[in-house]
């Protein structure tokens, strides 16, 4: 209708305006009702059945038992076999064990031990059964040998030849020795490098690399990769990266928790603003901050590459 707008009482005339078609009684209506239901034949329900017990459906049957599996066959050795495998020591074994290449028996120290060190108890057949390097086990990594005390005290002393710090590994450092070795950087005129790779470092740790990189005038650059730094650990790292003009290589992934979208975007926004940057490391898991950062440092190493005043 065109008076859409109207409220229905405005839209048509009023319609409720009868008079009374009788006399209204309460009492008669409510014995007329009462005497209808006691005249009205009840309804005979045909769908209901009686219950006799009887169960309907299929009966149950057990399935029948799993055949059992055969046991492990018993394998049979020739007597001076049987001896000498009894009387082998540990060591013996081992010396088997990578004679026939069964790697999965041993751990890596076993295995070198035995096919590395010159005192294999049987040398026979090692040559011919070895497989190639693609397929033995990877040597366990030597420990870092560096001595933290003796590095922060060379440290502190802006010693000239202590160039690269590399505390890879040590997972014992207390984290005021890290704070110590990062204020000790602070005024260092000499360190290039500094790698905190798998070292337990926290957001304490963190806080104190970004106050490094804020006064520091010589680091080139810096991996923190395989630690415990959280999200906001990381944005406080990120804030200070501008603020020191010679680093230009940075790794912070694998971290112990995943560092979010916001993180993810800080870094795209951090590697934009900062043109000395050319290398950073982490894994984005978001197209949008990959995308960006890649393109900032493509910028980056071309504006690098470019000769000044071109």
């Amino acid at each position: 209708p065109q008076n859409v707008l109207l409220p229905a009482g405005l839209r048509q005339r009023d319609q409720t305006q009868k008079s009374p078609t009788g006399p209204l009684d309460r009492d008669a209506l409510l014995q007329h009702l009462e005497r209808q239901a006691l005249e009205a034949e009840e309804r005979q329900d045909l769908d209901l059945v009686p219950f006799t017990g009887e169960k309907k459906g299929k009966p149950f049957v057990p399935k029948a038992a799993a055949p059992a599996l055969p046991g492990d066959e018993e394998v049979t050795l020739e007597p001076e076999l049987e001896e000498a495998l009894a009387k082998a020591t540990e060591a013996e074994m081992c010396d088997i064990a990578a004679i026939l290449g069964m790697y999965t028996l041993m751990s890596n120290k076993q295995y070198y031990d035995a096919i590395c060190s010159g005192n294999i108890c049987n040398t026979e057949g090692i040559n011919s059964v070895v497989q190639p390097d693609r397929y033995r086990p990877v040597p366990d990594e030597p420990p870092n040998p560096t001595d933290v005390a003796e590095t922060l005290r060379r440290l502190q002393d802006n010693d000239p030849t202590l160039q690269d710090v590399n505390l890879n590994n040590i997972k014992d450092i207390p984290v005021p020795t890290l704070e110590a070795i990062c204020q000790a950087i602070k005024t260092n005129s000499h360190v290039r490098s500094l790698s905190l790779v798998a070292t337990r470092s926290n957001d304490l740790v963190a806080n104190a690399v970004a106050e490094m990189l804020e006064q520091n005038r010589s680091l080139q650059s810096i991996n923190l990769e395989s630690n415990f730094i959280t999200s906001a650990g990381m944005l406080r790292l990120l804030g200070a990266l501008g603020q020191c003009p010679t680093l230009s290589e940075v790794k912070v992934d694998n971290q112990c928790q995943r560092l979010g979208d916001t993180v993810e975007m800080a870094m795209a926004a951090t590697l934009e603003r900062c043109p000395a940057l050319l290398r950073f490391g982490y894994t984005f898991t978001l197209q949008g901050p990959r995308a960006r950062a890649a393109a900032a440092l493509t910028h980056n190493n071309e504006l690098r590459e470019c000769p000044r005043g071109s």
